[in-house]
């Protein structure tokens, strides 16, 4: 039966609401994730804090986000995209609250603002499940890459300002303001995502994407979106999958733990202490990460979709590039004048992001090797290790140089990411049309 062409057009067009409202409460989750590299210094001294101590309030964040990556595909499936990131997105608010209060002269309490970072990371786990959930119900298949690729822009544009605007907030307004402004900014999206976003076309009586791509294809719907299956069948089904999921897992757990180690841990302190710069010149540097990953995510996922069609081969290309950025790093870790040559460290700092930014190919690679019923969960699962690699490397980065040097945290980083592209060279992907 052809489907209304006026239902189909609503559908086309009613999906950039629910994707918009969503990639905005995405920015900030990339922005609270990444605020940690640039204004280490600043975390420092309000704080009187050690360079461990500032990598234990990212690894804060990244402990809960990791903690939580499998209850948030639970919760995604179970309750739905809407209420979940709605009820998550508060709970980051609430974060923020506790970060200003943490921050505010007459308190000044680190354990305070640690407990805030912990309930942010919290609150952001189930934000970016339920918008892969929502991709994989209101968008084609052979479009997910691409629109992952659109969502890294928008988290990596909040990652720039986690960077430069980030100091420049707290040079002028101070911790405690500039966490108050976050968290009445993050009560108006949770706001809007309750009254925007819907769970699947059919609650606004709409016919499913499978269905306008089987009409558009002429080929039969062979999975429906609106299905369901159990999490104890989902669990099973992911983890004992062999190589369609460990080797991408172990993969992910050092490409992005070797991104947050760098971007949200010790990058500030080591332009600091090793190359003599000030605040606002290392911010510009880390700004170039998120700068990369702009431009990166959204092209890697259209190599993926159109031009390679392959995501193993992107991930590849990226690992191996990446990887090679980090031999850069490790190898001039010692050089002050290399170290504050800004010409290099803005390329540096560029290539880095832009590089690390085909992990976003990822999600459509694990997503395609799964039933779509359980999309949320094999997701979360695969999730679970990029975080927990960021959360591990935060923790132990701060110690590591203040027993050693950042040099030998950067050859550390180098050989991770040599056994990150051999498990990148053994993932598998799913044969494409």
């Amino acid at each position: 039966m052809a489907i209304d062409a006026e239902k189909k057009a609503k559908v086309l067009k009613y999906r950039w609401v629910v994707f918009v409202t969503l990639a905005i409460a995405y920015f900030f989750v990339y922005f609270h994730r990444t605020t940690g590299g640039a204004i280490s210094g600043e975390m420092q001294d309000w704080f009187s804090i050690t360079k461990s101590e500032v990598g234990m309030l990212a690894s804060a964040y990244l402990w809960a986000y990791t903690l939580m990556q499998i209850p948030s595909g639970i919760l995604t499936d179970k309750m739905g995209p809407r209420k979940a990131a709605t009820i998550f997105i508060l709970l980051l608010a609430a974060g923020s609250v506790l970060c200003a209060i943490s921050s505010l002269e007459t308190i000044k309490s680190y354990p305070l603002m640690w407990v805030g970072k912990f309930i942010i990371g919290i609150g952001a786990a189930v934000i970016y499940i339920p918008i892969m959930k929502v991709l994989a119900v209101w968008f084609r298949k052979n479009e997910f890459a691409s629109m992952s690729g659109v969502l890294l822009l928008v988290g990596n544009v909040g990652g720039i300002a986690a960077a430069t605007p980030m100091v420049m907030l707290i040079q002028n307004l101070g911790f405690a303001d500039t966490y108050f402004i976050l968290t009445g900014i993050t009560v108006v999206i949770g706001i809007l995502t309750w009254l925007f976003v819907r769970n699947h076309p059919n609650e606004m009586d709409l016919p499913g994407i499978e269905e306008i791509v089987s009409e558009e294809t002429g080929e039969p719907i062979k999975e429906s979106t609106s299905a369901k299956m159990g999490t104890k069948e989902a669990l099973k089904l992911t983890f004992t999958s062999g190589r369609k999921f460990w080797p991408l897992a172990i993969w992910f757990f050092f490409m992005y733990g070797t991104i947050m180690l760098w971007q949200a841990s010790q990058a500030g302190s080591f332009y600091k202490d090793i190359g003599g710069l000030p605040s606002d010149t290392y911010a510009m540097f880390i700004t170039m990460v998120g700068v990369g990953m702009v431009i990166g995510c959204p092209l890697a996922g259209r190599l993926s979709d159109k031009v390679l069609k392959s995501r193993k081969k992107v991930i590849i290309i990226g690992t191996i590039v990446y990887t090679l950025v980090w031999a850069v790093i490790w190898l001039t870790g010692d050089n002050a004048d290399f170290v504050s040559n800004t010409t290099y460290q803005y390329i540096l700092n560029f290539c880095f992001g832009f590089f690390g930014g085909f992990f976003v190919v990822s999600y459509a690679q694990i997503k395609e090797l799964y039933p779509i019923a359980m999309a949320g969960t094999s997701t979360a699962a695969l999730n679970l290790f990029p975080f927990a690699g960021g959360a591990l490397l935060a923790l132990i980065s701060g110690p590591i140089v203040e027993a050693t040097s950042f040099k030998t945290l950067w050859m550390a980083a180098f050989i991770m990411m040599v056994v990150a592209s051999v498990c990148a060279i053994l993932s598998v992907e799913k044969q494409r049309d």
